[in-house]
């Protein structure tokens, strides 16, 4: 979903000037130390493989994780209670879900200037964003950015989150400090961890191979324990599972990929397990019919014994905030009510999908309560 804002946020970042006479002889030794400085810099960088990331941190002892994993099955039991209580015995295909759009170009995680969203990832989430919208591209270490860059982009090769080809440019089709893919989902993780009744579901526009994503969903502290496997619990033959299924069992995180052949990593094909509309509300924000995102996938394909979940996308081209404003309120609401519900063969979109998710048009309708509408429906 290519877009391109070229709104800046901010300027330059730079030393400010210095004004007034310097002390005498200061000038010569702070030009030979910046030289020193500046030259053993180059000389590593040059020198040296790529910088190694942040080692993890230590694993718990056998004793601690003996008594984490005891007390596992009453953390679970009081979730999948409070899951009943909120869900009652409604499947997965049967709720909804506030998704966003390239949740990761936001101002918080990193310095974007073309941002889908105002919030770190942590942030949406802890607001109730339960589907988030990412797109992984290999990044390729380059010394050449970081020897112009002074240091500051001095990264190891690894799948990181782009808008576009990594090394384009900064800001828009990549933002620094750059956002790993494997930290990005550790913070999904993180959550789910101190949210034992929430579930979150990632979906990838995917430009990695498969061993590329695997080798860093493996770096990921707790995905094993939380991912949710399809053949596993057979959804094919028995349908997708209850809420309280979901969360009794732990297996609380959902990952689909437009890219078929990572189901191994237990990562779904979307095309396979889902319906979904086209995803672009147009340059103009007119375009509110709802047909599928794929010819030989009708929204109301019917298969016998499983329904596929139904991601809905309500989004413009290029996000701004002010098209938010005008498209996340009354025209959302109507839109899933005239328009996706009867193309979808009037069932309810499973995640909505918005730009700046906070953001309306002052009807009192926001994409947050217009999913606990489709909730209350069912």
């Amino acid at each position: 979903m290519p877009t391109m804002n070229m709104s800046s946020r901010g300027g330059l970042l730079g030393a400010p000037p210095r004004f007034g006479p310097r002390p005498a002889g200061t000038t010569a030794s702070r030009r030979t130390g910046r030289f020193s400085f500046v030259l053993l810099l180059l000389l590593s960088l040059l020198g040296t493989p790529a910088l190694a990331s942040a080692a993890p941190p230590p694993a718990p002892s056998r004793t601690v994780a003996a008594a984490a994993s005891a007390a596992a099955p009453a953390v679970n039991a009081a979730a999948a209670a409070q899951a009943r209580a909120r869900w009652g015995d409604r499947r997965l295909d049967e709720v909804s879900f506030l998704g966003t759009h390239n949740a990761f170009t936001n101002y918080e995680d990193s310095r974007w200037s073309s941002v889908a969203q105002s919030e770190s990832i942590r942030h949406q989430l802890d607001n109730g964003v339960r589907g988030l919208s990412l797109d992984t591209h290999w990044y390729e270490r380059s010394r050449w950015l970081c020897v112009i860059s002074f240091g500051s982009d001095c990264y190891p090769s690894d799948v990181h989150l782009c808008h576009g080809e990594c090394k384009t440019f900064a800001g828009v089709t990549y933002a620094l400090p750059r956002q790993s893919f494997q930290g990005s989902m550790q913070t999904v993780v993180d959550f789910l961890a101190a949210n034992p009744q929430e579930v979150v579901t990632i979906f990838l526009e995917d430009y990695v191979t498969a061993q590329q994503l695997g080798n860093s969903l493996g770096r990921v502290r707790g995905l094993d324990q939380l991912l949710f496997r399809p053949d596993v619990w057979n959804v094919r033959q028995q349908g997708w599972p209850r809420m309280t299924d979901l969360v009794g069992s732990g297996k609380r995180l959902l990952i689909f990929s437009d890219e078929p052949d990572r189901e191994h990593l237990g990562v779904m094909y979307d095309k396979a397990w889902t319906v979904s509309n086209f995803w672009s509300l147009g340059d103009l924000g007119n375009d509110v019919s709802c047909v599928s995102r794929w010819s030989d996938v009708p929204l109301d394909r019917q298969e016998p014994g499983f329904r596929r979940l139904f991601t809905m996308s309500h989004h413009r081209n290029v996000p701004t905030a002010i098209n938010a404003v005008l498209d996340n309120g009354t025209k959302l609401r109507d839109r899933v009510s005239e328009r996706c519900r009867p193309a979808a063969g009037g069932r309810d979109p499973n995640f909505v999908s918005v730009d700046f998710h906070k953001l309306s048009d002052g009807s009192g309708h926001t994409p947050a309560s217009i999913v606990a509408e489709l909730n209350a429906r069912n």
